[in-house]
């Protein structure tokens, strides 16, 4: 006898990911997109994100002008092999910013000294969102590392160690932000919208480093590097006021949202949502689909933080770009992801509701093109040598299909346990924050003499990475929530 909560086995083991099962639960009409309280959300996160990487990002370029030329001469030489082919610039640059004498080994702990702080507030961040909402906590990381990066030019005047240590603190900061995020979506984003929603909110950290790095650039060229950090630190915390003003946790508190939104929103995440007062800690951690979650979210970021920290450095020093060209030409394979994210968003919830693709099957197939694609362009851009345009477009190529796992595995935490999404989250971005601490460090120590060949080894350690990544989540990954993440009414109900 069929189990009359949908997509509900009378064992109770799972709930089906299948689309029409879904359909099939009585839940109020669609609510209209345009002007919804839900895209209304999704906009002012994707501008959050936008802020955050900007936030994060703005050093990789700044960090450029910031260090001695001579200092960088002494110590890691701008590689050869590649001739000088930027243009005699004649514009007078502005060159007022102080420089400071740190090594190749100093410039790596710096970039990676973020993700000391980021990988502590993680797990705390997920859990402390799932019990009093995502809003403030999203809101106050990302003001607080906008308040800190205002400070960034006094700590690198105070000396290496203060510059370290603030940015640790700006990722205490930010790494609330990702838990809080799906925390508040995990109540807000209905089950046949979620790919479309999430995608949407996240791309704004695609977009936040198309924009920041070649504009930073641009600052540094035309002002100085201090400008830099006072710029995108102001934006942050304009950008706080209006997420204060504007949203709220969950649709029920909600002041301006129709009552056929708040409807059809509640009653389609009325069988997914739990409410259990404790948190299966147990169960959780021994979840084999989480796991996998952790696999292919640590495999991904160890090849996006290696290129997002440490491209402007392989475009000065091994294809000998300026400043000016570096944070432009850095910025374009960002572009491209920020496009395949959005298009793969809509694409992913087309062949769910329209084509009955079950959802395991698309978030496999979009993890497996979204690093495997990548992993394969990355090798190439090794090993052409100095064509700079194909070292652009292979570049552009491998970032740009990485976005096709914002529909895969980063958003799997909402199809296996939607009430404890953030914590979820949290327990995968704190093994996913790992490459970022140790990526940039290993690649500089990787690459004393900045040769292609140095280079090569850097671009197949990240591909392999990623590989094994893409095959784990395809053997172990899951689309439906969890046994262990559903209330005893509904696992036992038949």
């Amino acid at each position: 006898m069929r189990s009359p909560v949908p997509g509900q086995s009378p064992d109770g083991e799972k709930v089906s990911d299948s689309t029409p099962l879904l359909q099939g639960a009585p839940q109020a009409e669609a609510a209209p997109v345009c002007c919804s309280a839900r895209y209304n959300l999704a906009v002012l996160a994707f501008f959050g994100f936008f802020v955050l990487y900007a936030l994060r990002v703005n050093l990789s370029v700044a960090l450029v002008d910031m260090v001695d030329s001579n200092t960088t001469l002494a110590n890691n030489r701008t590689s050869k092999e590649c001739a000088e082919h930027s243009a005699s610039n004649k514009v007078i640059r502005n060159q007022t910013g102080k420089r400071y004498k740190w090594d190749a080994e100093t410039q790596g702990w710096i970039l990676g000294s973020f993700f000391y702080g980021y990988i502590i507030t993680q797990i705390p961040g997920g859990y402390v969102a799932s019990k009093v909402g995502g809003k403030l906590l999203l809101g106050f990381g990302i003001l607080g590392t906008s308040v800190f990066t205002l400070f960034t030019p006094i700590a690198a005047d105070i000396g290496v160690g203060a510059l370290i240590v603030l940015r640790a603190l700006e990722g205490l900061g930010e790494g609330v932000t990702f838990p809080a995020m799906h925390a508040m979506w995990s109540s807000w984003a209905p089950p046949l919208e979620r790919s479309k929603l999430l995608s949407i909110s996240y791309a704004g950290a695609q977009l936040g480093t198309v924009i920041s790095l070649p504009l930073s650039g641009i600052i540094c060229f035309y002002m100085n590097w201090t400008y830099v950090f006072y710029f995108f630190g102001i934006v942050g915390i304009i950008w706080f006021v209006l997420w204060i003003w504007l949203v709220s946790n969950t649709p029920e508190t909600h002041t301006t949202i129709s009552h056929q939104e708040k409807e059809y929103i509640i009653s389609s995440l009325k069988n997914q949502l739990s409410s259990q007062k404790s948190v299966p800690w147990k169960s959780m951690l021994k979840s084999l689909p989480l796991w996998a979650i952790v696999v292919a979210h640590f495999s991904y970021n160890w090849t996006f933080y290696t290129l997002l920290t440490l491209l402007p450095t392989y475009m000065k020093e091994i294809l000998r770009f300026n400043v000016q060209e570096n944070g432009i030409l850095s910025a374009v394979p960002y572009f491209g992801c920020w496009l395949c994210m959005i298009m793969s968003g809509q694409a992913a919830d087309y062949l769910r509701a329209k084509w009955n693709f079950s959802t395991e099957c698309v978030r496999k197939v979009f993890s497996l093109i979204g690093m495997i694609g990548p992993a394969v362009f990355l090798v190439a851009a090794g090993f052409i040598g100095c064509d700079y345009s194909l070292a652009v477009a292979f570049l552009t190529i491998s970032t740009t299909l990485g976005g096709f796992c914002s529909s895969g595995f980063s958003i799997n935490h909402l199809d296996i346990a939607p009430s404890y999404a953030g914590i979820l989250l949290g327990i995968t971005n704190t093994f996913a924050t790992i490459p970022g601490m140790v990526g940039p460090v290993i690649a500089k120590s990787l690459t004393p003499e900045n040769t292609i060949r140095e280079w090569q080894t850097v671009f197949w350690i990240a591909a392999a990475i990623n590989v094994f990544g893409a095959i784990f989540f395809t053997l172990f990954g899951k689309g439906e929530v969890q046994n262990w993440a559903l209330d005893d009414h509904h696992r036992h109900r038949n």
